[in-house]
């Protein structure tokens, strides 16, 4: 049994280690969890914990790969400042290709993702600063671009 029982001492925990930004794996989370007396937690956990909080991979000061967690902790919205960080929007016959800040694609492309069919977006990819959007049958490439257009750029 844990040391520390409350969920709410966990998730805690779990943030304050993410704010350190040095653990560049899900075991080293496990880990130190585990030091600070959440015996029971494993790496399987740890993934859930860290897709739940959207946490993503960045670079931190001693450009080390490292998890972390977003500024913003739920779907960000048209009216944040993330906006602000795309810095192009372009298309072809297939798809639409935004680029952005460095380490903002994957909250840009979950805003994006969170809108879906409504904009007619079938679906994100992101990866470090670009993003790969594809329309939804019957809507046209140049018209999922104008929409995204509209709300990003």
């Amino acid at each position: 049994m844990d040391n520390l029982a409350d969920p709410q001492d966990l998730i805690k925990k779990f943030k304050a280690l993410l704010k350190e930004e040095k653990f560049s794996s899900q075991g080293e989370i496990a880990l130190a969890l585990q030091s600070a007396g959440f015996e029971s937690i494993n790496q399987s956990k740890v993934s859930r914990m860290l897709t739940k909080f959207g946490a993503i991979r960045v670079r931190n000061a001693k450009m080390e790969t490292v998890y972390c967690l977003p500024a913003e902790r739920s779907v960000p919205t048209i009216s944040s400042p993330l906006k602000n960080l795309v810095l192009d929007i372009n298309h072809n016959d297939s798809l639409v290709v935004i680029r952005t800040s460095p380490a903002s694609a994957q909250l840009i492309a979950r805003l994006l993702d969170s809108l879906g069919s409504a904009e007619g977006i079938l679906g994100s990819i992101a990866g470090d600063d670009t993003i790969f959007t594809t329309p939804r049958q019957n809507v046209s490439v140049e018209t999922l671009y104008k929409s995204i257009l509209k709300l990003l750029g």
